[in-house]
C-alpha cells in the first residue's frame, strides 16, 4: 500500500489465448515458476482437459465450479488492541477469495507426490469440484476459525 497515493491501481490481465478467460490467465500466472509461462500453460491445459474428461463436463465449467467451491467467505485477521492480539473475523472480498482459492489449489497439488503436476492439479480440481479434498478442508478450517472468533467481530474496522 503506497503512503502517498490514494488508491492502488490494479493492472489489467489479458485473457488467455485458448479459452479467452481472465481467470484462466490468472491461474496460469500463479502456476508459473521462474518465468516459464509455456510450461505453466501446458501443465494447466493438460490438467483442465484431464479433469473435464473425468467429470464429463466443459473445461471452463469445471474450473469455475472448483474455484467457487474453494473460495473462502470469511477469514480471521490479527488485530492488536490494548496490548492483546485478537483474531478478528472479516469477510473476504471476491477477488481476494478467488486468489486464495487458486493459490490453495496449486499449493495442495504441489504438495502431493509421485505424479506429474498436470495429473496432480487435475485431481485437485476434480476434488474441489466435488466439494472434497485438501483445498476444501483449508477453506472449512478458515470458516471454523472465523466462527470460533466471532465474539471479537466488534474489533473490526
Amino acid at each position: 500500500m503506497p503512503r502517498k497515493a490514494k488508491k492502488v491501481i490494479k493492472r489489467a490481465i489479458p485473457p488467455d489465448a485458448q479459452y479467452r478467460s481472465v481467470a484462466v490467465a490468472k491461474f496460469i500466472n500463479k502456476i508459473m515458476m521462474r518465468g516459464q509461462k509455456a510450461t505453466a500453460e501446458r501443465i494447466f491445459y493438460d490438467a483442465l482437459l484431464l479433469a473435464s474428461q473425468q467429470l464429463e463436463k466443459e473445461p471452463l465449467d469445471v474450473l469455475q465450479q472448483a474455484i467457487k467451491n474453494a473460495t473462502p467467505l470469511l477469514m480471521v485477521r490479527s488485530r492488536r488492541v490494548g496490548g492483546a492480539t485478537y483474531q478478528v473475523p472479516i469477510e473476504v472480498k471476491a477477488d481476494r477469495g478467488q486468489t486464495l482459492a487458486m493459490r490453495w489449489l496449486i499449493t495442495s497439488a504441489r504438495g502431493q507426490g509421485g505424479k506429474s503436476m498436470g495429473k496432480k492439479l487435475a485431481n485437485e480440481l476434480v476434488d474441489a469440484f466435488q466439494g472434497r479434498g485438501t483445498t476444501i478442508k483449508k477453506r472449512e478450517d478458515a470458516h471454523k476459525m472465523a466462527q470460533a472468533n466471532k465474539a471479537f467481530a466488534h474489533f473490526r474496522w
